[in-house]
């Protein structure tokens, strides 16, 4: 008899019930600032052979995929020019920073690929490409 009222007890305030979904939070990597280190100059200029400071979340580059990595896109030629790993001078989820390459003078994107999320890495790497181009003068 008392399973029974729990379960009716159950059914009726399950009918009071109700959700709402308050925001959605995006999982992806997000690139938010990137800072050359030479000329100070944030979201705009690159002066290779100095250092980048990228800033955002879950861009830490993590993983055994291939692709993995951090890339300059030109946007002429569509070339994309990775950063060697050993050009990695701090990586962390939340920044990383670089040597940028000897890049030509251009406008570029910037890409950073990886498998990093904080609890485990994922099966397939994931790219974010950061909303702002980059000019190399």
């Amino acid at each position: 008899m008392a399973i029974v009222l729990h379960t009716i007890k159950a059914r009726l305030y399950k009918n009071l019930l109700t959700s709402e979904i308050l925001d959605v939070v995006d999982t992806n990597a997000v690139i938010t600032q990137v800072t050359d280190m030479k000329t100070g100059n944030v979201n705009n200029r690159l002066t290779p052979g100095r250092n980048l400071k990228i800033a955002g979340y879950k861009i830490k580059i993590a993983g055994d995929n291939a692709s993995n990595g951090i890339y300059f896109v030109n946007q002429a030629t569509f070339e994309r020019v990775w950063i060697d790993d050993t050009d990695i001078v701090a990586n962390n989820p939340s920044e990383l920073i670089v040597v940028i390459p000897a890049l030509a003078a251009g406008t570029y994107l910037l890409e950073v690929t990886t498998q990093y999320t904080p609890d485990t890495l994922l099966k397939e790497s994931r790219a974010t490409t950061f909303d702002k181009t980059l000019t190399v003068k």
